[in-house]
């Protein structure tokens, strides 16, 4: 009966502990919507945003080519020469029990430190989320300037993707760094995402401009008040908070989709296990009760 015991002890703990896979998915779930919707509605801003610097951005070359004349443009858009000192912005989570996420920004950090080292650079980091600090400080404690809480811990705010954005502007006017990249996880779909290398800094008209259609510009003039320069030098850095904003909630979104994820397999696999061990404590007990019978069975005869 020993068996017995232990079966049914494990089938409730099984239970257990699918109830509680069971609700985070549920609470992965209700996170990653409001993920979504904020993705959905930061979109209007971002394309209004992008358009008007991309216009901006197409007249004053116009004039450029028709005068032959240079315009001075924003400070976090002027490329240094040498590009030697790098700074890798690395999103990840505060929590595991998201699947592979975090490893594959760990092991995409990993790679393009490597990768700069070799090539002579200086790198410097700022890890975003536990996760990929406590991997990295093993090997780079001396690259990490700054480690914090994921964004995503507590929700995502403008205000978080303002005081980065900030805080690396301050950098590159400085000239402790000459660019800045952020390792994190774009997202595609509760199930789809894939991890990323973007550069921000240097913040150049036309990796704004990329991201258009062609056709939003077209041959179309426009005018504008103030003057064209003077109005791209204020809206780079709104571009620049925006990219920051954009990167932190597709990783939030990416995060909790893999939590959901995760959560739903672990939850199949507690019912696919609970439903094994109750068919092996169901035959045991079958078991046990045949042999009792025919114990009895036995001892009647005998006397």
């Amino acid at each position: 009966m020993a068996g017995l015991k232990e079966l049914r002890n494990r089938i409730e703990a099984i239970k257990s502990t699918e109830k509680i896979t069971s609700a985070m998915k549920m609470v992965a779930a209700a996170r990653l919507r409001h993920a979504q919707d904020l993705l959905e509605k930061s979109l209007t801003y971002r394309n209004n945003l992008y358009q008007a610097t991309g216009r901006a951005w197409r007249v004053i070359q116009h004039y450029m080519e028709e005068t032959g004349n240079s315009v001075d443009l924003p400070s976090i858009c002027r490329e240094s020469e040498n590009k030697r000192k790098y700074l890798l912005i690395i999103l990840s989570s505060d929590r595991g029990l998201c699947g592979s996420y975090n490893a594959m920004i760990v092991r995409q950090a990993l790679a393009r430190i490597e990768e700069l080292k070799a090539a002579g650079k200086e790198v410097k980091l700022i890890c975003l989320g536990t996760r990929a600090y406590n991997a990295l400080k093993k090997y780079y404690t001396e690259e990490i300037i700054r480690a914090a809480e994921s964004p995503s811990a507590n929700g995502v705010s403008y205000a978080e993707a303002q005081t980065v954005a900030q805080e690396i502007t301050r950098l590159f006017a400085l000239k402790e760094i000459d660019v800045c990249e952020v390792v994190y996880s774009h997202f595609q779909s509760a199930v789809t995402r894939h991890v990323e290398n973007k550069q921000i800094l240097p913040l150049i008209p036309p990796m704004v401009i990329s991201e258009l259609p062609e056709e939003t510009f077209e041959n179309a003039y426009y005018e504008s008040e103030p003057d064209f320069d003077l109005l791209l030098s204020q809206l780079m850095p709104l571009v620049l908070t925006e990219a920051v904003f954009d990167i932190m909630i597709n990783s939030q979104a990416s995060e909790q989709g893999a939590r959901m994820t995760s959560m739903d397999n672990a939850t199949r696999n507690a019912k696919d296990m609970i439903s094994r061990l109750t068919l092996t404590y169901n035959r045991l007990r079958q078991s046990a009760i045949t042999t009792e019978l025919i114990e009895i069975i036995a001892g009647a005869e005998a006397v």
